[in-house]
């Protein structure tokens, strides 16, 4: 069979995946024989824009812990309760556990609540003690273990049964039962000491599991994971609802690394369905188009991708859009003040006469002097005050100059924010075209993998183009600027070209024409898409961007800044 794809094997393994391909060709039952046209090559190395993580199922994860419990109970020598009981009181610290441990073990043992504190010894008295005769009592009958009363809820009935801790507060099973999974369900706590005041022990693991059911249990052991993610800072929970699964990522979490690169990272959780199984074709194509791909920056708490900018000014740019800065300036450039009582002030006609319905005061528009000046040889609104310097009207200027410049870069940023969030629609339009292609001709279902792959590659590079605009923003004039601009003009111009493809009908005698351009077309968009991400990357590492405006671990330029922000 001859291939439709004329180019490199590293634009076709870039472009297409061979797992999913695999997978498709498998459930297909045509035994591999359109596989001729997508060649089985070695990855390729690492891109300058990507980092190295690894995805951590919640098993994974609690294998870490497993594994941190065994080691410190080998070096301390105690069992496995206690290991774990220490290691959550500091924060999963091995080397700070031990060695405070070794300073003082009863008082870290304490502090776990592990132990009970010692009491005071009682100092004796300096006065002589008299001894009275008193009346010997004779000692009460043990209690039988049917006449226990719960400290708690004062139950005395037949058949309680007593639990307690080290301690020896014991109460009925039930009490113990509520408490802890109030403790767990309610307040999200892991922590449950005794019930009893005053008590600071700390109920171990194998306590917990005898007092409770087993799906609490697992809340509980869900509660524990996430406090151990939380104390490490290589390790981070993927944001998404109702995904438990973790990412490693040591490259990425020091602060001073996020100055050169962005840690976009994924969870690795996009290939299952909720019960654990492989997706279907539509799901898949579902599930990519609703943003469920479970990817985040590892660096800041933004739950994209936000390539080709660094967090600290993906962070900048959503908080001026958020805030009201923007509207401050609006309001600048589309109203005055009173002259008066400085109430803001809209024109809303053609008359430069202004009465203000506050104070009644009577002002000219164009010059804010008063208007009784208007009419006598006093009037002067037609000379411009050389002396005025930067005044009201300059002001203005600049404040609408300011906004103009925002405006065009945000309309664009949220215009690709836009196509994206209607990547469901395309997503669902795509399916129907490749299905449509299977019945209107000989293709295969693998064969028509082309129109999936290109919108899957046209929504990546329009995430990239949003904020490639947020980035020429804050971006200082210079060469280097103008450079970045002409990679995301080509980029742009690519993704245009390439939607208007798939937008295009379908007549069967065009299908195979549409697939060779399809093809080459995605693969030069992929390009043009790693073309500005490690260009932009390669420029962090370098130094090479300079901004016009500080920014956390960025300097703006001493001279010649861009426009007034």
């Amino acid at each position: 069979m001859s291939s439709d794809y004329e180019y490199s094997d590293d634009d076709v393994d870039n472009v297409f995946d061979d797992d999913e391909l695999m997978a498709d060709g498998d459930s297909d039952g045509d035994d591999g024989m359109e596989m001729d046209d997508f060649k089985v090559v070695p990855k390729a190395t690492r891109k300058a824009y990507e980092l190295e993580y690894d995805s951590l199922s919640q098993p994974a994860v609690e294998k870490l812990m497993e594994k941190d419990v065994e080691y410190i109970r080998g070096i301390l020598g105690v069992d496995d309760n206690t290991a774990s009981l220490l290691l959550r009181h500091m924060g999963w610290n091995k080397e700070r556990l031990i060695e405070k441990y070794m300073d003082n073990a009863n008082k870290t043992l304490v502090a776990a609540g592990v132990i009970r504190p010692e009491p005071e010894a009682v100092k004796p008295s300096k006065r002589p003690i008299t001894r009275r005769a008193t009346k010997q009592r004779s000692p009460s009958p043990p209690k039988s273990s049917g006449s226990f009363t719960c400290s708690i809820c004062f139950d005395d009935a037949p058949g309680l049964t007593p639990l307690s801790l080290e301690c020896g507060h014991a109460a009925c099973s039930g009490c113990w039962e509520a408490y802890i999974t109030s403790k767990i369900r309610d307040e999200a706590e892991h922590v449950c000491r005794c019930m009893a005041e005053g008590c600071g022990l700390v109920a171990p693991d194998s306590f917990i599991r005898g007092a409770i059911d087993e799906d609490g249990f697992i809340r509980f052991q869900e509660l524990l994971v996430r406090h151990f993610v939380g104390c490490n800072k290589n390790l981070k929970f993927c944001p998404y609802p109702s995904c438990t699964n973790t990412v490693s990522c040591p490259s990425g979490a020091s602060k001073s690394s996020l100055t050169t690169v962005v840690p976009i990272v994924s969870c690795g959780a996009r290939g299952l369905a909720s019960d654990g199984a492989p997706l279907s074709q539509s799901q898949e194509l579902v599930k990519r188009a609703t943003g469920k791909e479970h990817k985040f920056c590892f660096g800041c708490v933004i739950d994209s991708d936000h390539r080709p900018v660094v967090c600290a000014v993906a962070t900048l740019w959503l908080k001026k859009c958020r805030d009201d800065s923007e509207t401050a300036n609006w309001i600048k450039s589309n109203t005055k003040e009173c002259p008066k009582c400085v109430s803001t002030i809209e024109k809303n006609g053609g008359c430069n006469h202004m009465t203000c319905k506050k104070c009644k005061h009577e002002f000219c528009w164009v010059c804010m002097g008063p208007w009784s000046e208007h009419g006598t040889a006093w009037y002067s609104c037609n000379r411009y005050d050389e002396e005025a310097g930067v005044n009201a009207r300059d002001a203005q200027s600049k404040s609408r100059a300011s906004l103009e410049r925002y405006l065009h870069y945000y309309n664009r940023w949220a215009n690709h924010e836009q196509s994206a969030k209607l990547a469901q629609d395309l997503f669902a339009k795509t399916e129907k075209k490749m299905e449509e292609m299977q019945i209107t001709s000989t293709l295969t279902w693998i064969e028509v993998q082309f129109m999936k792959k290109a919108a899957e590659e046209l929504d990546k590079c329009r995430v990239t183009l949003k904020w490639t605009y947020a980035m020429a923003y804050y971006l200082a004039k210079g060469n280097q600027k103008e450079l970045f601009e002409d990679n995301q003009r080509d980029l742009e111009r690519a993704v245009e070209d390439l939607s208007e493809l798939l937008e295009s009908p379908i007549e069967p005698e065009n299908i195979p024409a549409l697939r060779q351009k399809v093809t080459d077309k995605t693969v030069y968009v992929q390009k043009r898409n790693d073309i500005v991400l490690e260009d932009t990357a390669e420029g962090f590492v370098e130094g090479r961007w300079a901004w016009n405006v500080s920014v956390d671990g960025f300097e703006a330029p001493a001279a010649e800044p861009d426009t007034a922000l």
